[in-house]
């Protein structure tokens, strides 16, 4: 699996394991009622009641599940167990206690092959299941992950049929396109998985619109490996050696076209998988949206690229209490953040390294920066919409990014709050 904390859309409730303990739903509009498993969940009087659709829904029918993946569940260590596993370069072992979002208005396309040098291009909506649904990631589900025998999904709506195009039956000779969207979270949510102790979030979450909560620590463990080094003179151990962080995003996002590893064949120039779900006629065919939570700590807008904590931690050098609390808020006076990061006290920040050249060989630029690419930078600018004014929109814009579908799976991003386009 490669870094990143994936979430994805995932189906199911235990399969069909108690027939008895299973019944159907048509209010979603599907030409066949979607079959549900278990009890409805309690909305807890903020949220709204949800039963989750059963794993199996029969052949050519798809299962909608979402998952966090195992680094949602048990966050990035260090040092690394092995070179491939995921990690902060700089040293820092970080780990979730709350991963909270909201999805909505998961949808399929006719023609995901339309552009292929436009993902964000199809054909027809064919098929269309709405929530919103309130998921909390770091808890996982009953369901296995697509990632691999370490992660859990949980379900969370199904199709059966083509429920926007004549509820015809889909096509097994085709692929369609698969897309969701990413929500500011709202009480109308219907309530997946939380429970009475995650109320007090994600009420906090309606309050200030945010799409995606990351509630945890991180914990310099650098000296635990093999030994780091510096591009630059600079006294390290003025950093916290704990930060907690708090980090509430307002990212609404559209995300269309996704990539499936799950397919075979040659993908597009540019993609690494071909587009769109293709289903099974004998059994039911899952699409995982899946979160990556590294893309916040990107070091770039390159897909991959290597996550640091320092830039964060460096913003509370000589604060008290400790540990200090990081807040997006915090990194809204960050502005000089691709032309070089300073620490608290104004001092540059160098790049560091905690793991082996060959995994991050320090740049040859002295001053840890942020490199945006193409994307504009203005810290003067008037709007947000013009250009990235600071490290908060920054982290935000790549924070963005992070749904795919069956774990590894890219999809056009459309952002729908004020951004650079």
């Amino acid at each position: 699996m490669k870094l990143g904390s994936h979430i994805t859309i995932l189906a199911a409730c235990a399969a069909a394991a108690a027939l008895s303990a299973c019944g159907s739903s048509s209010s979603d509009g599907n030409p066949q009622p979607i079959k549900t498993c278990g009890s409805p969940t309690d909305g807890l009087g903020v949220l709204q009641p949800f039963t989750a659709p059963c794993e199996d829904q029969g052949g050519n029918a798809i299962l909608v599940t979402a998952s966090g993946e195992v680094l949602a569940l048990n966050g990035y260590g260090f040092p690394p167990a092995t070179p491939d596993d995921p990690a902060f370069v700089d040293g820092w072992e970080v780990k979730f206690t709350k991963v909270l979002a909201t999805f909505d208005h998961v949808k399929l396309s006719k023609n995901p092959d339309k552009n292929p040098g436009d993902q964000s291009q199809t054909d027809a909506l064919v098929a269309q299941t709405d929530g919103p649904w309130a998921v909390e990631l770091h808890k996982g589900g009953p369901l296995l992950g697509k990632g691999g025998s370490d992660e859990q999904a949980v379900a969370i709506t199904a199709f059966t049929g083509q429920n926007k195009n004549g509820n015809a039956a889909f096509d097994p000779a085709e692929r369609y396109a698969f897309g969701f969207d990413i929500i500011p979270a709202t009480a109308a949510a219907q309530n997946v998985n939380l429970d009475a102790a995650d109320l007090p979030d994600y009420q906090d979450m309606i309050t200030n619109g945010y799409t995606v909560l990351f509630v945890g620590t991180a914990t310099f463990k650098g000296t635990e490996g093999t030994g780091c080094t510096q591009s630059a003179p600079y006294d390290f151990s003025q950093l916290p050696t704990v930060v907690n962080f708090r980090f509430g995003f307002k990212s609404p996002v559209t995300n269309i076209n996704c990539q499936n590893p799950d397919n075979e064949g040659e993908a597009f120039d540019g993609e690494e998988f071909i587009r769109g779900v293709a289903l099974k006629q004998n059994a039911t065919t899952v699409a995982q949206a899946t979160f990556h939570t590294d893309h916040a700590f990107w070091e770039n807008f390159v897909h991959d690229s290597p996550a640091h904590f320092d830039q964060i931690a460096a913003q509370y050098v000589g604060v008290t209490p400790t540990p200090p609390t990081a807040t997006l808020d915090d990194m809204e006076r960050v502005t000089n953040f691709s032309t070089g990061f300073e620490d608290s006290l104004g001092a540059a920040l160098p790049w560091r390294s905690c793991v082996d050249s060959s995994i991050f060989p320090l740049p040859t630029d002295p001053q840890m920066r942020f490199d945006p690419g193409t994307v504009p930078v203005n810290p003067a600018a008037a709007t947000a919409a013009e250009a990235l004014r600071n490290y908060r929109e920054a982290l935000t814009y790549s924070e963005s990014t992070m749904g795919h579908l069956n774990a590894d799976g890219l999809c056009f991003t459309q952002r729908n709050y004020d951004s650079p386009r």
